[in-house]
């Protein structure tokens, strides 16, 4: 794989139009300088970010975390998406933070420096929750537990990175770095959140208004967005999220299936004691299974009970899970306060913070509970086909 080019300005030309794509390392302050000079040099009509509306309202309103509705999150069946993109803001802030500067500094400057010169302002990326959810849509149960696990390595990894390796990062931006690393063991992460994404944002720059355009984006995105400058892209069909697949339908389908033939066997060869037995096994595999996950969350004892009693007849649904129940119980026993959703920003950067802070919490409480209820269904499989035999 060649290297990407080096140099963080591209200069496009299409008829009478021009168009400069400025590559940034997203935490470099010597980005946020460069991005400002070159706006108010070139004097775009148009200036484009690498934000989506959600994202460009976060950083320009930072009491924006208040409004966050965690209930809402959990009805939507969200958290796990969430969780997801706090860890990445995580390593982010944490390199931030390392070198004095403010996460998304350059993108407010270049938003600044583009209301200075009367600019136009066009937010280019896709949405980061139709990112996130094609992500996780797409993602199989151990790519799911896979990823997760990544970035929470990455949460608990020192941090080795000076300004000048960082100035450096402007070949491949500091969160792309990230995520191609993660990507080399989840292949599905790299492809939505950076090859679908250089087409979408090089695709929305190309139909942006003006003769001359000036681009904010992740350096990390430049080899991309030049190599399919001039395709065709189906902004439609990128921009939407993917119903589950029939044959993901099917499976989750097949386990209550399996399960209930494996329950009518052992009623119907070994008798109601060995049948007993089964459906105990299977309650207690989950269900044990599924409270530890929440106990390993530090979630409320009432939604740790909640998770236990909650995964065997869950885990026989594949529209409801475990998770969703502790999450709603945590939520309730343990209601979430301003103080959580304001000390937020501040909490991801550290594994204590995602623990002690309520709402981080509640994410957790979801996720270990499905983890561990898929868990306790996965070893109790094998063991109910080893009674069943028995009794034969």
């Amino acid at each position: 794989m060649s290297e990407p080019d080096p140099r963080p300005i591209h200069h496009l030309q299409e008829g009478d139009r021009e168009f400069l794509l400025l590559g940034t390392a997203h935490v470099s302050e010597e980005s946020a300088r460069l991005v400002a000079e070159t706006i108010a040099a070139w004097r775009p009509d148009t200036v484009c970010l690498e934000l989506c509306p959600a994202r460009y309202q976060a950083l320009r309103q930072k009491e924006r975390w208040r409004e966050m509705d965690v209930l809402r999150v959990l009805r939507e069946k969200k958290a796990a998406v969430l969780l997801v993109n706090l860890l990445l803001a995580s390593f982010q802030k944490r390199i931030a933070r390392r070198l004095d500067v403010e996460p998304g500094a350059e993108m407010r400057r270049a938003a600044e420096a583009a209301e200075e010169i009367g600019a136009q302002i066009r937010l280019v990326d896709r949405d980061i929750r139709v990112s996130l959810t094609r992500l996780w849509r797409s993602l199989g149960t151990r790519e799911r537990f896979r990823l997760l696990r990544e970035l929470a390595g990455s949460l608990l990894s020192p941090l080795e990175v000076g300004a000048e390796e960082i100035e450096r990062m402007k070949r491949r931006d500091v969160l792309e770095t990230l995520l191609a690393e993660i990507g080399r063991t989840v292949p599905t992460l790299k492809r939505v959140l950076l090859d679908e994404r250089d087409r979408v944002l090089a695709a929305r720059i190309r139909q942006s208004p003006g003769r001359r355009v000036l681009a904010v984006v992740g350096a990390g995105h430049l080899p991309g967005m030049l190599a399919c400058w001039r395709d065709e892209v189906d902004l439609a069909a990128l921009e939407t999220v993917p119903p589950a697949g029939r044959g993901a339908r099917l499976l989750s389908w097949s386990v209550p299936v399996l399960l209930g033939v494996l329950f009518a066997a052992g009623f119907l060869f070994g008798g109601g004691k060995a049948g007993a037995d089964m459906v105990t096994l299977w309650g207690l595999s989950t269900g044990l299974l599924a409270g530890l996950g929440a106990a390993l969350a530090l979630a409320h004892p009432a939604a740790i009970l909640s998770a236990a009693v909650a995964a065997p007849v869950t885990t026989l649904h594949p529209l409801v899970a475990a998770g969703w129940v502790s999450g709603f119980v945590e939520a309730f026993s343990r209601r979430p306060r301003v103080r959580d959703l304001e000390r937020l920003p501040e909490d991801i950067l550290s594994v204590r913070g995602f623990w002690r802070n309520r709402v981080t919490r509640i994410l957790l409480v979801v996720v270990f509970t499905n983890l561990g209820a898929a868990m306790g269904t996965m070893i109790a499989f094998p063991l109910l086909m080893g009674l069943l035999l028995e009794s034969g």
